[in-house]
């Protein structure tokens, strides 16, 4: 088996287009830091349930009962077990030829759920934990002469945890209301890496549109030089290049501003800023060098673009923009949380923009970065969302603030990602307003977040309750228009509404943390399902409301997203939900996402309000 190799001319090069300037067909893994030669190790793997839980390590473990599809997790029909029952551990076993080459092997793993075991021809190598983020393990040391490598994956994911991070995962044994079906063990790519033995670690951008700059962070692994290695960085955009700086690195590790000639006015400006209608992205060739010794050489992107909070409003590039969202939980119904495809991913993005959306709230998933790679690509503005656990304890404490510290760390150099949410409608801190622990837990997360990415806003809890938040986000599944037009309306005093209205019966700040000016959003509304009663398992259809034939739907949709589009208040919104989620079937979609009414009416309706269908006409 060899290592992808880009340079040989018979691999299929990714084609390029004016307006981006990165590959659009390539399917690396990790969009932001790509080398040329990588491997997957998605296919089969032997696997099998052990619960009971009476192996510890692989010389426990004799017998395996199936094989398993990687990267789909075992609950999914496309890994080939579809086994949606109680197992707390898994195990995983593969054999590949070693790839040849000097220096280090990297084994990549996107993501396991919950906690991982790895070991690499029967020697142990580490253990990582937390259900939604990727992990790196240098295998170099286990490797032996034999010409193949084996890898053993233990993978602990006790379903009735409830304090650990787990999003949509139900702790029931079949789905219900608007919880999930669970995702245990591998459900992102695996994926091998050469690289020398000193190379870059890790990359993050910081654009800066005040100063025309963009920050640059690099850190070195393997073995580290003491002193004459030098980073090169080439950004280059439209067959331009902006910048080709050199820079010696220090102890590992490397900050500077890459400063871009300023053409001044925003026209010309205009031509470089990342936005959902023109997504600009700049292209980045990194190099390492030791004198004349090539160390490493990466490939990544960045994007000129700012996002913030003016008074009521966001601001995009220094303007205010309006935000359509819309819910995305990111599951398919054959493969649960992973994607069945790279096209599926961008069929997504290409799906949403359709409908007049301009961006996703994730909820409650920290999607696969190829999301946000074609979220980036094509024009799409994210929220990201921690996954809740569901429980208030200091171990749950403990996990959420370690995994939401990688999830930052892996995606903030996503032009996409415009905000972060740590919490949702209180999950998690289920006595919130009584108790000060867990209002300290809020507010601990929101400024950690602030701390951790200065540039973007963070809701701090969305839905209610809220305490310090750079936008108030309300949840309000008011089934009738007028009454959201009249409890919202124009001259209504501010003050009174998020002092008296509870919406979901939960006041929307807590005492002392009183409405400051902050952009208003209603972040979830709507959520209509359409259940005719001739199809299977109508009775068990759930949504906010019902309705039993599509032209319903779509007027109900259209007199909805009116109202709120013309609340001046609201500086966007966010509409449940893109798809339709298992027994969920509140979708503008279908979960194979089929439109349930012709796309070009959700636009229309998503944009102005004004649907193809009227109340007259159907």
């Amino acid at each position: 088996m060899k290592l992808l190799d880009l340079d040989n001319p018979e691999v299929k090069l990714a084609s390029k287009t004016d307006s981006n300037f990165v590959d659009l067909t390539a399917t690396h893994p990790r969009p932001l830091l790509k080398r040329s030669r990588w491997q997957s190790l998605n296919g089969l793997w032997k696997f099998s349930f052990d619960d009971q839980g009476k192996c510890v390590e692989p010389s426990d473990f004799s017998q395996w009962s199936n094989y398993i599809e990687v990267p789909y997790a075992p609950e999914s029909t496309k890994s080939g077990i579809n086994d949606r029952g109680f197992h707390p551990n898994c195990w995983y076993e593969r054999e590949f030829e070693t790839p040849p080459g000097d220096g280090r092997l990297l084994l990549h793993f996107g993501a396991v759920d919950y906690r991982a075991r790895v070991w690499v021809n029967d020697k142990y190598i580490a253990e990582h934990e937390g259900g939604h983020t990727s992990f790196t393990l240098d295998i170099t040391h286990a490797l032996n002469d034999s010409g193949t490598t084996k890898v053993t994956v233990w993978a602990q994911d006790d379903p009735h945890d409830l304090a650990k991070p787990r999003g949509k995962q139900d702790w029931h044994l079949k789905p219900h209301s608007i919880w999930y079906p669970r995702t245990s063990g591998i459900w992102q790519t695996v994926w091998l890496e050469r690289v020398g033995e000193t190379y870059i670690g890790n990359l993050r951008w910081i654009p800066d549109c005040e100063r025309w700059e963009i920050g640059f962070e690099a850190g070195l692994a393997g073995n580290l030089l003491t002193s004459g290695v030098q980073i090169k960085i080439k950004l280059s955009a439209g067959g331009r290049v902006l910048a080709s700086d050199t820079y010696e690195i220090f102890n590992g590790e490397i900050t500077r501003r890459i400063v871009l000639s300023d053409p001044g006015i925003d026209d010309c400006r205009n031509e470089l800023l990342w936005s959902p209608e023109k997504p600009t992205l700049i292209d980045a060739q990194i190099q390492l060098w030791d004198k004349d010794c090539l160390l490493d050489e990466v490939q990544s992107y960045t994007a000129m673009r700012t996002v913030s909070i003016q008074r009521d409003r966001f601001m995009l590039n220094g303007r205010p923009y309006y935000l359509r969202l819309v819910l995305d939980q990111g599951y398919w119904p054959e493969t649960l949380m992973t994607p069945p495809s790279d096209e599926a991913l961008r069929h997504d993005v290409e799906l949403v923009k359709a409908m007049g959306f301009n961006g996703v709230r994730k909820h409650q998933k920290i999607e696969d970065p190829r999301f946000l790679y074609w979220a980036d690509v094509l024009g799409l503005l994210v929220w990201e969302e921690m996954p809740s656990a569901y429980r208030f304890t200091p171990k749950a404490v403990e996990r959420m603030t370690h995994e939401w510290t990688e999830i930052i760390k892996r995606d903030v150099s996503h032009p996409c990602i415009v905000a972060w949410v740590p919490f949702n409608e209180s999950w998690g801190v289920p006595n919130l307003v009584e108790t000060a622990a867990h209002r300290n837990y809020v507010l601990a997360m929101y400024h950690l977040t602030k701390t951790l990415d200065p540039t973007r806003p963070v809701i701090g809890n969305d839905g209610w309750e809220s305490t310090d938040t750079d936008i108030l986000a309300i949840h309000d599944y008011e089934r009738q228009p007028e009454r959201l037009a009249h409890r919202y309306r124009a001259d209504i005093q501010i003050s009174d509404l998020f002092e008296r209205s509870r919406p979901g019966g939960r006041i929307l700040t807590l005492d002392n943390y009183p409405h400051q000016g902050q952009p208003v959003m209603l972040t979830e509304f709507g959520g209509i399902a359409y259940a005719p009663i001739d199809q299977p398992n109508a009775d068990q259809a759930w949504g906010y409301e019902h309705c039993s034939n599509i032209s319903e739907l779509e007027m109900k949709y259209a007199a909805l997203l009116k109202t709120v589009n013309d609340i001046e208040l609201f500086s966007g919104f966010c509409y449940t939900q893109l798809t339709d989620t298992f027994q969920e079937a509140n979708g503008l979609l279908y979960g194979d996402r089929t439109p349930k009414f012709p796309i070009e009416a959700i636009r229309a309706a998503t944009l102005s309000g004004q649907g193809l269908c009227t109340p007259t006409s159907c």
